[in-house]
């Protein structure tokens, strides 16, 4: 039969300074039982493997010594330790209370902690994961806790300090157990692996604590498997492969990557990332946590959160001096978005890759803007001295005058259009494809006139019946459309034909007016060609006369409701109801 025994237990502390991690608990455990001040009953809360259980043993195995030593640790040599280091000491009483919750084994607790110990000063009952006792056991312990006899001292241990009920707590002497340093973490495994006679690497071991999320009992169960796997030599590499870790360097080649602006080769190196198993949420949240360290780097008071070994320390401090603090930010900015859509994304590869081109483009859209001031400049000089014409646009623009008349000739047209393109084409080259230069590119193709209207100056007749046909003929395609609000303006009334060619149109509110502004270029489009009258232009009309406006917008439909029945206006401010809109 083997005589291995797992390194957590092996190297399980057994004196306060040994301890890992938690210095300013034992030191005030420590002064506790020097001064005689012991509490009646403790709660050590915290997370998992840091050193709960731990304590309470050692407080119970020291409190019992015959003669401890002047720093106030237990001697192991008296009869009390030695019982206690053996596993047969009757002072010290563990109870598991994830699988004895109920009220009877608490019943049994307190008859027990009636007898005084045959050896030593204190009986200790240390009840492991208390928060899982039945709401029932809880109370049937109160009393015992509150007033237990001289003896007995309750050490009652949890990780989830939440799940106690306030009147446990405010009998207890709460002791809260932070995680363990990373850095103190790997120089425990570093004293294991030298007291097992193993050769470890020291970036290996620091990967290990970064494992062990702050808990020293799973870094030493880490470091047990990786010498099953490697021997009795660990290096880093081997962490690498077994733990299934993403090594550093890949992150140090992708925002190298990132920073060139090199987008193929950022993902190729993903999709590398990928067929080697690793998950993408996972390289996210991983590559969010390397532009956090290149942060921390920039400055030397924020270095020691830096947590991670020697040789990869200096690699971010080489790599911190080329990337600027904007980019920092704007990087994790889009990293912190992604890791919270990757989850709900139904192809989350996309939203990384996407992430991965944003990021690599976040250099160059900031030098773009630099490029385009000197021509923004000479555009506004050239919209300045442009002239009464200018100046009339933007009036008649501010005036909003619905009156539209066109008289548009072949010549101007072509005219116009020979103007327009060189300056377009400048506007293209010099922008070097910004966005804002396809914008600009954008409206002037919506400003361009119809080919239709410019065909021919058209002034063919128009009757009234032509016009009223051709405007049904058009209701009915907005119907097939879909566009049945249009349809109802465009039948709600008949357009009427002026002796200047003008389309007069009433219409009952803002909102029909609204919609028959979007579409009036389509529609004056439409009858020009079918009517052969450039001339035609639309008056939209907006009817003044209360008594036959009917109501159109939830306010004023609420409004008519009311002048019929008042009693709808006291309903509204008694419950203090709002009017969708």
């Amino acid at each position: 039969m083997s005589d291995f025994i797992v390194s957590a237990r092996k190297y399980r502390p057994a004196t306060f300074d040994t301890v890992v991690g938690q210095g300013s608990i034992t030191s005030t455990l420590k002064n506790a039982i020097k001064n005689h001040h012991l509490a009646q009953a403790f709660l050590f809360c915290g997370p998992r493997g840091v050193g709960k259980t731990t304590c309470a043993r050692i407080l119970a195995k020291t409190i019992n010594c015959f003669s401890p030593t002047p720093a106030t640790e237990a001697c192991n040599q008296c009869e009390s330790c030695k019982s206690f280091n053996s596993g047969q000491s009757l002072n010290v009483y563990e109870l598991d209370a994830a699988s004895n919750n109920s009220v009877d084994d608490i019943r049994a607790l307190i008859e027990q902690v009636r007898f005084a110990p045959q050896l030593g000063q204190y009986k200790v009952y240390i009840i492991d994961e208390v928060h899982m006792l039945s709401a029932a056991a809880f109370n049937a312990f109160l009393k015992t806790l509150e007033e237990p006899p001289k003896h007995a001292i309750f050490i009652l241990a949890t990780t989830e300090k939440h799940k106690i009920i306030p009147t446990i707590l405010s009998r207890c002497q709460i002791f809260d157990f932070s995680r363990i340093r990373i850095e103190d973490i790997a120089n425990h495994l570093l004293f294991v692996a030298k007291s097992e006679g193993i050769e470890a690497d020291p970036e290996a071991l620091h990967l290990i604590a970064q494992k062990a999320d702050g808990a020293l009992r799973d870094a030493l169960s880490i470091f047990d498997q990786l010498v099953s796997f490697a021997g009795q030599k660990i290096t880093y590499q081997d962490v690498l492969n077994n733990l299934n870790i993403l090594d550093y360097d890949y992150y140090f080649s992708i925002v190298q990557h990132l920073l060139e602006g090199n987008i193929p080769k950022t993902l190729l190196l993903f999709d590398d990332i990928l067929q080697k198993g690793f998950d993408g949420h996972h390289f996210v949240s991983g590559l969010a946590g390397h532009f956090r360290n290149l942060m921390v780097c920039k400055d030397s008071s924020t270095l020691q959160l830096l947590e991670v070994g020697t040789q990869t320390k200096d690699k971010y401090r080489q790599q911190c001096t080329v990337t600027s603090v904007p980019f920092i930010m704007k990087a994790l900015d889009a990293l912190s978005r992604t890791d919270v859509g990757y989850k709900t994304a139904r192809n989350p590869r996309l939203l990384v890759e996407l992430t991965l081109m944003q990021i690599a483009s976040i250099n160059q859209v900031a030098a773009a803007p630099e490029k385009k001031k000197p021509e923004l400049k000479e555009e506004k000089s050239g919209e300045q001295g442009s002239g009464a014409e200018h100046q009339g646009k933007k009036n008649e623009v501010s005036a909003g005058s619905l009156h539209e008349t066109q008289a548009i000739t072949a010549s101007e047209s072509s005219g116009s259009k020979e103007e327009k393109q060189p300056a377009a084409k400048n506007t293209f080259k010099s922008s070097a494809f910004s966005l804002h230069s396809l914008m600009g590119e954008k409206k002037k193709e919506e400003q361009k006139i119809r080919p239709e209207e410019v065909l021919v100056q058209m002034t063919e007749p128009v009757t009234q019946e032509q016009l009223e046909e051709k405007w049904a003929y058009y209701a009915d395609l907005m119907k097939q459309n879909n566009k049945i609000n249009l349809f109802s303006t465009l039948t709600n009334r008949k357009p009427v034909l002026r002796e200047d060619m003008g389309i007069a149109f009433d219409i009952d509110n803002k909102v029909q007016e609204e919609e028959m502004l979007n579409e009036k270029p389509e529609i004056l489009a439409f009858l020009r060609k079918e009517l052969k009258n450039s001339g035609l232009h639309l008056i939209l009309n907006i009817t003044r006369n209360e008594a036959d406006k009917r109501p159109y917008t939830p306010s004023e439909k609420f409004k008519r409701m009311a002048e019929k029945n008042p009693l709808l206006h006291r309903l509204k401010q008694e419950f203090d109801l709002d009017i969708e809109y």
